[in-house]
């Protein structure tokens, strides 16, 4: 991976859609940004997935962005969160407007692959209430300061959690296509 990170083993063969599905993707399959801990282990246990895969495949907010509109409830309304990273935010995110720009979901190194997602998490500084209510769980909670400490178990259980959600749901039969590049339809 060219920004760090584990590396795990993509079994061949398996069939992707043809198409991208605006209706699929807002399915309720994918968890919201304002999520609950209960409403993310329900939606995680719905797709066969347990509390450890959640906080792994978490994990991968260490790279990447989100847009305004996703996290401004968060910035100006959570309770739970660094007071200085909030007010930093803000003027990224005003409490109108802006609504596409962006902020790193991970403020401290958004480009690599790491654990430093984790470290922002104990320190209140996740930009998703969701991220942030991994740590109001017992063993969600456990399992962020866990993968805070230990990149090794983090990396090992990121990969377990990945070969498992690419199980869901596989496409069958004439369903789909296995695609030559990855990158796009055939």
């Amino acid at each position: 991976m060219q920004l760090g990170g584990p590396s795990w083993k993509v079994k061949l063969g398996r069939r992707d859609s043809k198409t991208a599905s605006r209706a699929d993707a807002d399915s309720g399959n994918i968890p919201g940004p304002s999520f609950s801990l209960s409403q993310l282990i329900k939606n995680f246990d719905n797709q066969g997935l347990n509390e450890k895969d959640l906080v792994a495949l978490s994990g991968a907010h260490t790279i990447g962005f989100s847009r305004c509109f996703l996290f401004r409830d968060r910035i100006y309304n959570d309770n739970n969160i660094n007071a200085y990273f909030a007010k930093q935010l803000q003027n990224v995110c005003p409490r109108e407007g802006g609504d596409s720009n962006l902020a790193p979901l991970d403020s401290v190194t958004p480009a690599k692959f790491d654990v430093a997602y984790y470290s922002q998490l104990i320190k209140k500084k996740g930009l998703l209430h969701s991220d942030q209510e991994l740590l109001n769980g017992g063993y969600t909670g456990a399992l962020v300061r866990k993968y805070r400490r230990d990149t090794r178990t983090f990396y090992k259980d990121f990969a377990k959690s990945m070969i498992k959600m690419g199980n869901i749901k596989p496409l069958t039969g004439s369903q789909g296509e296995v695609r030559y590049n990855c990158r796009r339809a055939n």
